[in-house]
Formats: structure tokens, sequence, C-alpha cells
């Protein structure tokens, strides 16, 4: 018999569900909300095996986040996904007209553009890409020439072309705090779903 449960028992059932499915994890104890959030989120337990934290990732993140550091997106649907709860900044130029403009002319993504403008304004903002990796190539760039110094960079987009290589490119910033999906999988949902399993670990404003 099908029982009717209410929305927080549904969610509380369904992270039993995945907690018994993921079994023991070895891994940090802040990690591990965040990968069944995902799980919860997409319904692949491929994320309990590809997703990869740097060493204090998620305790850096919420530092930052209680400082007043904005959520850098690379697009509208992750900005929009992201719960508004504890009054986060959250910015997304991916199709301002100056963000379309500076594309046409130069012939590359609004990703990269998004990606340029967001940084020469918020360099250490945390950065979340679920869905351009050419974006994701770009921040790694300006990291590189030590023009970004993001708090923290959630790299999951998802897709076949540079993917592979925009997430590996990211792992070798070994002194950027980095949330990644390994392989081709990951995408907006992802996305959303980790920094929201950050943002729920902090203590709202109000309280």
């Amino acid at each position: 018999m099908t029982m009717i449960l209410s929305p927080q028992e549904i969610e509380r059932e369904s992270m039993r569900i995945i907690h018994d499915a993921i079994g023991e994890y070895s891994g940090s104890a802040e990690n591990l909300p965040v990968i069944m959030r995902v799980i919860h989120a997409t319904a692949d337990f491929d994320f309990s095996r590809t997703l990869h934290f740097s060493d204090g990732a998620v305790i850096k993140a919420r530092t930052a986040l209680n400082s007043g550091t904005p959520i850098i997106t690379d697009t509208l649907m992750l900005a929009a996904g992201i719960t508004k709860r504890f009054g986060t900044k959250i910015i997304c130029r991916i199709s301002d007209s100056e963000t379309l403009e500076q594309a046409k002319t130069r012939g590359i993504t609004r990703a990269v553009i998004n990606i340029e403008r967001c940084v020469s304004e918020y360099p250490e903002a945390i950065y979340a890409l679920g869905n351009a990796p050419t974006g994701l190539i770009r921040l790694c760039e300006l990291i590189r020439e030590g023009k970004a110094n993001p708090a923290l960079v959630v790299g999951v987009p998802v897709g076949f072309v540079n993917v592979i290589e925009a997430k590996n490119m990211l792992a070798s910033l070994t002194n950027t705090p980095r949330i990644i999906a390994y392989g081709n999988k990951g995408g907006t949902t992802a996305a959303c779903a980790i920094i929201n399993a950050i943002l729920y670990g902090l203590t709202p404003p109000d309280v």
C-alpha cells in the first residue's frame, strides 16, 4: 500500500535510503551531506565515487560565505536554483548585454566572458560551474595568472567536449579549494545541490 508522506518525511526517507546505499564513508564528515544532496537531486549514485573534495573545501567555503563572499554561477538556471534563505549575493553575467556583445565581437563563448567579467569584480568569490567547460578553463587560466583566488571552485560541468580536460585542469590547481565531479557527469542540478548543501550547513542569519 502506498503511503502518503509529507515533503519532510519524503526527504528524510530518501536520505536514509541514500545513506544506507553509500555505506561506510571514509572521507571528511562535512563532505558526506554534500554527496548525499547531489545523489538526492540526481538519483545517480555514481557521484558517491566521482565527487572529490580538496582538503577543507566545504569548511573554507562556509567561512567565506559567513564573511559575505558572493557566489558566481555559469548559468541563470543555477543562480535561480540556489537557496536565497541566507541572503548570499548570487551573480551571473551570462545574459548581460555587455557579455553578449563581447562574445560576438571576440568570437568566444558567453561563458568565458561571464567568468572574465566576474573575476574582474570578485576575484575571491565562490565559483560554481555546472554547464560550461570553457568557463571553467578560463577560470583556471586566470587563477594560474594570479588574477583570481577563489574561495571555492565547484567544477562539475557536464558533457563530452573539453569537460574532462577542464576538470583535470582544475584538479592541478592544488592551492585552490575545489569540488570536482570527475568524468563526463555533472550539470546544473549537481552544482546547485553542492552549493545548497554548503549553504544548509550555515547558521541562518535570523537565528
